[in-house]
């Protein structure tokens, strides 16, 4: 069974097949460190580190690079409102994005460079691009000549004339042609800057990204990816410049995550709808958070608002009570019966309907459902007046097997929230009623352990903490 994935390039599925045998080459493109990421930022956090962790889970080792923009027009807005140095905030906001997508299950990747520590190698780059005729130096500024490179739209699929009309181009007396785009700017006075051969500057936004893929991942590189967004001009622009240089295919796969909406609007400031993930985090379990981004296909846009939040909630909480439910019935079980090699099958049937849901373009929605079907299986099982710890154990490790790749854990949170707790009391509602008092006792056993007082009213089931 072979990995297939979308390739933006191409627009269709096709079956990975990495430069090198059994390793992967993979540069996601990482946030501008000005302030707290926002939701949309999460998304592309979160399904590559998905995508990462389902390709190591098919035994390729990922060398897996998202870098930091450190210095960009915004950063330089902050620090004058702020009164401080530009470092100074970047440093301030790399520590709470790793802190915030750390909350939500993300890895580190092998390098997280920084624009500010490779300005020589960016400026070498453009150097290059100077000496081959695909750049040129106007006024302190230098400008990639965007008609010279053939291939120029063959990401976004457009003719570089219907990109110009579709694109938002200030009029710059200093270019040669309007399209073309800025590799260095000049210093303006107060700002942060470097030396270079055409005086004080700092680098354009599309160059850098270009320069350090390239000092960490090689000339060619197997999976770009990014958000929907940055696939013009940020991505179409890093083709150009990288292909210009080496004459090389840059990158063979390109990779997008869809946008994300909020109650049906486009995310903005000045719609007032504009949500961070470091607020969002204050109140909401962040692993509920990766698993309602990942109930949708990453290709396919997403509405994010509290009823579906609390709807994500829920149905991780239903996987989770099937998995402590499995823990607790494993003390009262024994070994296995010659009535158990189904429910043994069964485990190893789900397993391999998640490698395939995973492996068509990292369907992570099929996957889901997937752990639901195990949830199911399971809560069956524990209908079974004598269980194995044989089977249990085949269903815990494949829970965790399987949470893991999607960035989960199966272990419920000690300090539950006060939303949870009424949903598992619901649960067991909902089994008693059914008359599956085997799940209900598991359930009751569940929130004793957690110090969970159930009480009997006229009004129905309340609780308290012990």
């Amino acid at each position: 069974m072979s990995i297939q994935l979308y390739n933006t390039v191409t627009r269709q599925k096709e079956v990975f097949k990495p430069l090198e045998e059994g390793k992967v080459s993979m540069y996601v493109c990482g946030p501008t460190v000005y302030n707290y990421i926002h939701i949309g930022n999460a998304r592309p956090a979160i399904v590559f580190d998905t995508v990462r962790r389902h390709l190591e889970y098919r035994g390729y080792d990922v060398n897996f690079v998202s870098n930091f923009t450190d210095v960009d027009d915004k950063l330089i807005r902050a620090a004058k409102e702020l009164g401080e140095e530009v470092p100074v905030i970047a440093d301030r906001f790399i520590e709470a994005y790793f802190e915030d997508v750390g909350a939500l299950g993300c890895q580190r990747g092998t390098a997280h460079p920084r624009v500010t520590e490779n300005i020589d190698l960016i400026i070498e780059f453009i150097e290059s691009l100077i000496d081959k005729g695909f750049a040129y130096e106007s006024g302190g500024d230098v400008y990639y000549r965007t008609r010279k490179f053939d291939g120029y739209g063959k990401l976004s699929h457009q003719s570089i004339d219907e990109l110009q009309i579709g694109a938002r181009i200030e009029s710059d007396e200093r270019k040669e042609d309007e399209l073309d785009f800025v590799l260095w700017k000049a210093a303006k006075e107060g700002e942060i800057s470097w030396e270079s051969p055409w005086g004080e500057g700092r680098p354009g936004w599309h160059i850098e990204c270009s320069a350090m893929a390239r000092k960490y991942l090689g000339d060619t590189i197997d999976i770009h990816a990014g958000g929907q967004d940055l696939a013009f001009p940020h991505h179409e622009n890093e083709i150009a410049q990288s292909e210009a240089l080496t004459g090389k295919t840059f990158a063979n796969y390109w990779m997008h995550n869809g946008y994300i909406n909020i109650d049906n609007e486009k995310m903005s400031k000045s719609l007032g709808n504009f949500v961070l993930v470091h607020d969002i985090l204050k109140e909401v379990d962040p692993q509920v958070l990766r698993f309602f981004m990942l109930s949708v296909h990453y290709r396919h846009p997403i509405n994010y608002n509290k009823e579906l939040l609390d709807a994500a909630g829920a149905g991780l909480e239903r996987i989770r009570t099937s998995y402590e439910n499995l823990l607790h019935r494993r003390e009262s079980s024994a070994g296995l019966t010659e009535d158990d090699q189904k429910w043994l099958d069964a485990t190893a049937e789900q397993k391999e309907a998640f490698v395939k849901a995973m492996d068509d373009d990292f369907n992570t929605a099929n996957a889901i459902s997937v752990l639901f079907d195990l949830s199911r299986q399971a809560n069956l099982y524990l209908r079974e007046k004598n269980t194995s710890t044989d089977v249990i154990d085949a269903f815990t490790k494949a829970f965790d097997e399987l949470a893991g790749v999607l960035g989960f854990t199966m272990e419920q949170e000690k300090d539950m929230l006060d939303s949870d707790i009424d949903a598992l009391i619901q649960q067991r509602e909902e089994a008693r009623k059914a008359r599956d008092f085997a799940t209900a006792d598991a359930i009751r056993d569940q929130l004793k352990d957690m110090n969970i007082i159930l009480e009997d009213t006229k009004q129905g089931i309340r609780w308290r903490r012990g």
